[in-house]
């Protein structure tokens, strides 16, 4: 226990000045359970002082990477109005979509890299400082080109943000109950964020104009930066040399920029194009001698052996079955609200507001059913709710209205994430060293992020081919749309289906359940320093 010097004079000796107060800040030890400390009631001081500075500089890291996750889609109800003010032409509109998750996708595993070397509080402003300035630049943007552009400089600085605010919650809270009381959380933003995007994008395209979605992150960003200095405490691997792993780091980078290209791009060009063939198989050969690099370098970007720990493996094949089943059905979701409905963005947002709230009820009863059962069960529970929730809406007809049609089944996906995203998060952490916590971090999310656009290639290239032979058929538009997104919908089903025996198989960590095994000490410190 640090105890501070009190200066007492005793008989026959000077005094003892006190010694100079080192800065405030986070000092945190282990201690075992059970021991005893001399000053109880200091001791409770400091355990409730630094659960609320952990608190709170996961508010702040929160806030970041939910900035990053609603940027995903609040565009997207805003992309026929953003089409008319800038000259978008029809195949070019999606570039505003598809640049965002292109950079973000692809730059997550180098992102986490960085995070570990070089300090994760200091990565994380800077991606905010990236990801905020290229939104100021977007909401400028007076031509297409311009935007494009902008939107995949956000990105990058997004796949920076994400995976440096998600490995300093490792590093601020032990792993056990506490931990994955934070990562509930944090699952639960990454499951809501994504419908509050096409909400917050509907109202401020209907009640503003759509450069209000970009200079929202503008003050957001800002006060995330100022409040990261003073409250985020500094953490690093600790290493005299630092091995960037360049080769490995460029290999991995352009294989998974080409394969979220390929993928993003396949149904406009078809799947069977020698383009899109090509690209997929120069993405491999890149993924594949990354591995080879990875193998025989001194310290590899992506440790291979993170992937044999079964806890990590198994839940990032299931974040990538998440990704592609869930965001696969808000894409095809959203087009049938406004295609065939006829919803207007505003509309659209709030249908989906029963999504995000079911997913942010339920998400303090899958943390806790995470901590009692394990990640396991509680994922395959989620995936199935996904998957029954995607088929229901399948029942949905042409002339369909929201409280009869899609009330129940938006309900019960959004239920789903909540029991998704949270284990997922947990168990692809579980074990993880702290000096891997940024790689590991970013490993989780590039799955997610290639399986969403995975996932939105596919339903999309079923859609537009079922929707076609429909209307060779001779029915009418909205007939015909219907009838597609039918079929996507039974495709995102089976993406999720297919992942129920991979979450089963993820072993239970047995930390879950030690909450309270190990005790934390700080001192009465400022939070902004480093961990002792």
């Amino acid at each position: 226990m640090l105890v501070r010097r009190t200066g007492l004079v005793r008989r026959g000796h000077r005094p003892v000045p006190d010694r100079p107060r080192p800065p405030l800040r986070h000092q945190l030890r282990s201690r075992p359970a059970g021991a005893q400390d001399d000053h109880p009631g200091r001791l409770k001081t400091r355990l409730s002082m630094t659960t609320l500075y952990r608190w709170r500089a996961f508010g702040v890291l929160a806030v970041g990477y939910f900035m990053t996750i609603v940027d995903l889609t609040i565009v997207n109800v805003a992309l026929p109005t953003i089409g008319r003010d800038l000259d978008f032409s029809e195949s070019d509109l999606q570039w505003v979509v598809t640049a965002y998750g292109l950079a973000f996708g692809g730059l997550l595993l180098l992102g986490g890299r960085l995070a570990d070397l070089l300090g994760r509080r200091r990565m994380f402003v800077v991606g905010m400082a990236v990801f905020t300035a290229a939104s100021l630049a977007c909401a400028l943007a007076e031509n297409s080109l311009v935007l494009v552009v902008f939107r995949a400089v956000q990105g990058a600085g997004a796949a920076v943000v994400l995976p440096a605010g998600l490995s300093s919650v490792l590093t601020l809270f032990p792993e056990g109950a506490e931990r994955n009381r934070a990562l509930g959380v944090w699952g639960a933003l990454a499951a809501a964020g994504a419908t509050v995007g096409l909400l917050a994008g509907g109202a401020l395209t209907r009640y503003g104009s759509w450069e209000y979605i970009f200079f929202l992150n503008v003050p957001i960003g800002l006060a995330a930066i100022a409040l990261a200095f003073r409250v985020v405490p500094e953490s690093r691997r600790e290493a005299t040399t630092r091995h960037y792993d360049l080769l490995g780091a460029t290999t991995v980078t352009a294989g998974l920029l080409l394969l979220v290209y390929a993928i993003s791009t396949a149904p406009d060009e078809g799947w069977a194009t020698g383009r899109t063939i090509g690209l997929l198989m120069v993405s491999g050969l890149l993924l594949l001698a990354f591995v080879a690099i990875e193998a025989r370098v001194i310290e590899p970007l992506l440790p291979l052996r993170m992937l044999a720990n079964r806890s990590v493996g198994r839940a990032d094949v299931v974040g990538f079955a998440l990704g592609g089943s869930f965001y696969a059905f808000l894409f095809i979701g959203t087009l049938y609200l406004q295609q065939v409905l006829g919803f207007s963005a505003l509309q659209t947002g709030l249908a989906w507001l029963a999504t995000s709230l079911m997913s942010i009820a339920l998400a303090g009863l899958s943390q806790f059913l995470t901590t009692r059962i394990g990640a396991g069960p509680v994922m395959a529970i989620g995936m199935a709710m996904i998957a029954g929730g995607i088929a229901w809406t399948t029942r949905v007809p042409v002339d369909g209205h929201f409280w009869p049609d899609l009330a129940g089944p938006f309900v019960l996906t959004g239920a789903g994430t909540a029991f998704g995203f949270i284990p997922v998060s947990v168990a692809g952490l579980a074990g993880v060293a702290e000096h891997q916590a940024g790689v590991a971090s970013g490993l989780l999310n590039t799955a997610q992020q290639i399986g969403g656009a995975l996932g939105v290639a596919i339903a999309s290239t079923v859609a537009t081919t079922h929707t076609g032979t429909v209307l060779a058929g001779g029915a009418s538009l909205p007939v015909a749309l219907t009838e597609g997104f039918h079929y996507a919908w039974w495709a995102c089903c089976a993406i999720a289906v297919l992942s129920l025996p991979v979450a089963l198989l993820v072993p239970r960590d047995r930390t879950a359940t030690a909450d309270g095994r190990a005790t934390v000490l700080i001192s009465l410190d400022h939070p902004t320093g480093e961990h002792a």
